[in-house]
């Protein structure tokens, strides 16, 4: 007996960002190799007004039909998404600018990039791929390695060898291929791609595949549900590989055009570390020296000196009337313990600096009294002892 099941994306082909040419989604693809940019996964079709969520999971399949997988047999799932949004009275009242968190610490494997990994593996599963490699900053690979385990595919993590040994030792317990090296993730991105090619196996490096995109931007669209499908006029987020800053104004775009949100988005905020800020000086020179460099930083997904997607986080930048920031490593942790003796929280070194980021942007005017602000946790501070 043959069972049929219904399709539950409107998913219907990926774009090139840059040409617009198009690309099937039922077969493996990587990027838009027209014009070396990240592939953009494009829907059609309608959906009513959101009231037809109430009822689902709180999880990132509620906006299932607004995911690229297309039969729900295939979808690997831990309990991602559905993380809280707090809002912080005690530093909004410091500050005098009302702030809110968004807590990704909340998700498997502790980190934000559980999102996007259960789709692409879910993806991956559904395209028939049994080998996925990555190079990873420490998250990254550990949600991989859970989420590979799950599905019954191997799994091959490149990590810098200064990773803490929690994040290495995730990464073994599941039962992935574990390979240390010297340097930051462009090294491991080169070891990957090498052994992409010595083995067959499919390349989940950061916006070298079009769907890890696809399940962060569910960000967007749980903060616009749980603010009532209103946004925030600031959100700044912590900003190495871009796929959360990209997927989020999708998100944004995608909700406009089903008529679930107004015209008003909000002012996206690039914050990096002073030790590796590719875009800050990509946005305000327009290029990255030849003589770039780059160093280690304790936010550890802040270490991308190479970002592939460069040109989409500029747009997104350019398009919200937004800005780039850095945070210095002392800034980071000072941000961790006000945080957490003012409101109980504690905070990755990433989601500090997305607070002392809103510090600075006060001092300077450009976040303004009683205006909503949206800060990002994107990990938890226990994976970084």
């Amino acid at each position: 007996m043959t069972i049929t099941r219904k399709n539950i994306s409107l998913a219907t082909a990926l774009q090139c960002p840059r040409c617009g040419r198009l690309y099937e989604t039922g077969i493996l693809q990587s990027y838009a190799t027209c014009c070396q940019q990240p592939l953009i996964t494009i829907y059609s079709g309608d959906l009513p007004d959101p009231s037809f969520l109430n009822g689902r999971e709180h999880t990132i399949w509620r906006y299932r039909e607004m995911l690229p997988v297309m039969d729900p047999w295939y979808i690997v799932s831990l309990g991602e998404g559905g993380t809280p949004l707090h809002r912080l009275s005690a530093v909004s009242r410091k500050l005098g600018v009302r702030v809110l968190l968004k807590d990704e610490s909340m998700n498997p494997t502790g980190s934000f990039k559980a999102r996007g990994i259960s789709v692409a593996v879910s993806k991956a599963l559904e395209l028939g791929v049994n080998h996925c490699i990555m190079p990873s900053a420490g998250n990254a690979g550990g949600a991989l390695s859970a989420y590979c385990a799950k599905a019954g595919i191997k799994a091959t993590v490149i990590m810098p060898r200064h990773t803490p040994a929690t994040l290495q030792e995730e990464c073994r317990l599941h039962g992935a291929e574990l390979i240390l090296t010297d340097g930051l993730i462009d090294r491991c991105g080169q070891i990957a791609r090498q052994l992409v090619k010595e083995t067959g196996a499919f390349d989940m490096s950061t916006l070298k595949e079009p769907y890890r995109l696809e399940g962060k931007k569910t960000m967007g669209y749980e903060i616009a549900e749980q603010l009532h499908w209103q946004l925030p006029d600031v959100i700044i987020y912590p900003t190495g590989g871009g796929t959360g800053l990209i997927g989020m104004w999708k998100a944004f775009r995608e909700m406009q055009q089903l008529g679930w949100i107004g015209s008003k988005l909000p002012r996206m905020i690039i914050i990096q570390s002073q030790n590796c800020a590719p875009m800050v000086q990509y946005i305000e020179n327009g290029n990255l020296p030849e003589d770039f460099q780059a160093y280690p930083s304790k936010a550890y997904g802040l270490a991308v000196p190479q970002p592939f997607a460069k040109d989409m986080m500029r747009e997104v930048i350019q398009q919200s009337d937004g800005k780039a920031l850095t945070i210095t490593e002392e800034e980071m942790e000072e941000g961790i313990r006000e945080m957490a003796t003012t409101e109980g929280i504690l905070l990755s070194p990433e989601g500090s600096a997305t607070y002392m980021g809103l510090k600075k942007l006060i001092e300077k005017d450009w976040v303004q009294e009683d205006e909503e602000v949206l800060l990002f946790n994107t990990g938890s501070w226990y994976k970084y002892r």
